[in-house]
C-alpha cells in the first residue's frame, strides 16, 4: 500500500533543499528570490536534488570513495526517486521527497531526470563510460544533454510558456547548456584538481593549449597568453549559446520572467568578469561583484 509522506516530512524537506541553494548556489538562489513564492520550493528541489547526486560524483568520489560505491549511491537515488513516484516515499531522503513531490505538482516528465543521471553516472572516476575530458564540443554537448539541457527541461513546466511548451522547449535546452559552459569556463582549474578537463581539447589545441600546460600553470599560479586567446575563443562560443536561449524569455510566463532574465544576465555577467580578469581562471574564481548582481536583480524586476 502507497504511503504519502507526512505534510512536515515534506515540508522539512523542501526547507532542506532552500538551506541547499542558499548555501551553494549563490547566482541561483537570488534569481530564484525573484520567481513567485509559489514556484520557489519546486526550483529549490530540482537544485536540491541535483546537488545531492553531483556530490556524490565530486565530493565523494574525489574523497576516495571507491567508483563502484559511488555508481551505487547514484542508483539508490534513482530507486528512491521510483518509488516515490509510485507513491512509496518511505525511506527516501528529503530532496528525493521534495522534487518526487515536485514533478507530479508540475507533470514534470521523469524521463529528463533519468538523462541527468545517466550524466552524473558517466561523471564517476573509474566508472564505465567515464570521461576525463571530452575531444570536441560535439562530444561535450552529448554529454550535457543530460547534466545542462536536462535540468532546463525540468525547469520549464515549473515556469509556465505563453507558447506551447514543446515551442521553447529548445531555448529551455540551450539555456541549460549555456549557463553549465559558463561554470566550466569558470571552474577549470577546480576541475582540473579533480581530474576533469571539460573545456573541449580539439578547440584549445587549436591555441596551442593542453592539459599538461593547463596543469603547469594552474600549479605555477602563472598566466600564459595561449590560454587567454583559448579561453576568448570559447567565451565567444558561449555567448552565442546565450543569444540562442535569449528568445526563450519571451515565451515564458510573465510572473516568472524577471526570475529568469535576472538569471540569465546573472550568468552571463560571469564571462564579462572572465575577460576583466584577463581569463586568469587557473588561479582565481570569477565572481560578479555584489554592486553589480543588486543592480541585474533590480533591473530585472523593473
Amino acid at each position: 500500500m502507497s504511503v504519502p509522506p507526512r505534510d512536515g516530512d515534506l515540508a522539512a524537506a523542501y526547507r532542506h533543499c532552500r538551506r541547499l541553494s542558499a548555501e551553494h548556489g549563490r547566482s541561483y538562489h537570488l534569481a530564484t528570490r525573484l520567481l513567485p513564492r509559489r514556484d520557489r520550493p519546486a526550483v529549490h528541489a530540482l537544485y536540491g536534488f541535483a546537488r545531492t547526486v553531483d556530490d556524490i560524483v565530486d565530493v565523494d568520489a574525489l574523497a576516495g570513495r571507491p567508483p563502484a560505491d559511488c555508481l551505487a549511491e547514484i542508483d539508490a537515488v534513482e530507486a528512491e526517486l521510483t518509488r516515490a513516484l509510485a507513491g512509496s516515499p518511505a525511506g527516501a531522503r528529503p530532496v528525493v521527497l521534495a522534487v518526487a513531490d515536485t514533478i507530479r505538482r508540475y507533470r514534470i516528465d521523469p524521463a529528463h531526470f533519468a538523462v541527468f543521471l545517466a550524466s552524473m553516472r558517466m561523471d564517476v572516476p573509474g566508472a564505465p563510460g567515464f570521461r576525463a575530458s571530452y575531444r570536441t564540443l560535439t562530444e561535450l554537448r552529448g554529454y550535457m544533454r543530460g547534466s545542462a539541457a536536462a535540468i532546463g527541461l525540468q525547469m520549464l513546466p515549473i515556469l509556465g510558456t505563453v507558447t506551447d511548451r514543446a515551442d521553447a522547449e529548445p531555448a529551455a535546452a540551450a539555456l541549460g547548456e549555456a549557463f553549465q559552459l559558463t561554470n566550466f569556463l569558470r571552474d577549470v582549474g577546480e576541475d582540473l584538481d579533480r581530474g576533469r578537463l571539460y573545456l573541449p581539447t580539439d578547440e584549445l589545441a587549436a591555441f596551442g593549449v593542453d592539459a599538461p600546460l593547463l596543469q603547469t600553470c594552474r600549479a605555477s599560479g602563472r598566466s600564459d597568453p595561449r590560454i587567454a586567446r583559448a579561453l576568448a575563443h570559447l567565451v565567444a562560443v558561449n555567448r552565442h549559446w546565450y543569444r540562442l536561449a535569449e528568445p526563450g524569455l519571451a515565451m515564458l510566463a510573465p510572473r516568472v520572467r524577471p526570475g529568469l532574465v535576472a538569471a540569465f544576465e546573472l550568468y552571463a555577467a560571469i564571462l564579462d568578469e572572465i575577460e576583466r580578469g584577463g581569463y586568469r581562471v587557473l588561479d582565481r574564481r570569477a565572481l560578479v561583484p555584489r554592486r553589480r548582481r543588486a543592480a541585474i536583480v533590480a533591473r530585472a524586476l523593473l
